[in-house]
């Protein structure tokens, strides 16, 4: 897998933490509410969406600007849409 020597080099570079690219179009993709006390199931993400999202990758990195880089360059690699979310710092 292509993304596998992207992931490798993040590894190098002591910026990957933690990922999951275990999704694809064939996975089973469902979300749970509560509603009235009791869990509420329904097909499909949480929210509509005409995007698929195919995993996550976790990264620790100084600026956006890297966090963008890396989230490219495993776009590229993919072939699949990647999103960027910030996580707020520890507190402590």
């Amino acid at each position: 897998m292509a993304s596998r020597s992207v992931i490798a080099e993040m590894e190098d570079q002591g910026v990957f933490v933690f990922g999951n690219g275990g999704l694809d179009r064939s996975c089973v993709v469902g979300s749970v509410v509560a509603k009235d006390g009791r869990p509420d199931f329904t097909d499909g993400p949480f929210v509509e969406s005409t995007e698929h999202l195919g995993g996550f990758c976790v990264v620790d990195v100084a600026d956006d600007e890297a966090a963008r880089y890396w989230a490219g360059r495993l776009a590229v690699a993919l072939d699949w849409p990647q999103e960027i979310h910030r996580f707020p710092p520890p507190r402590g």
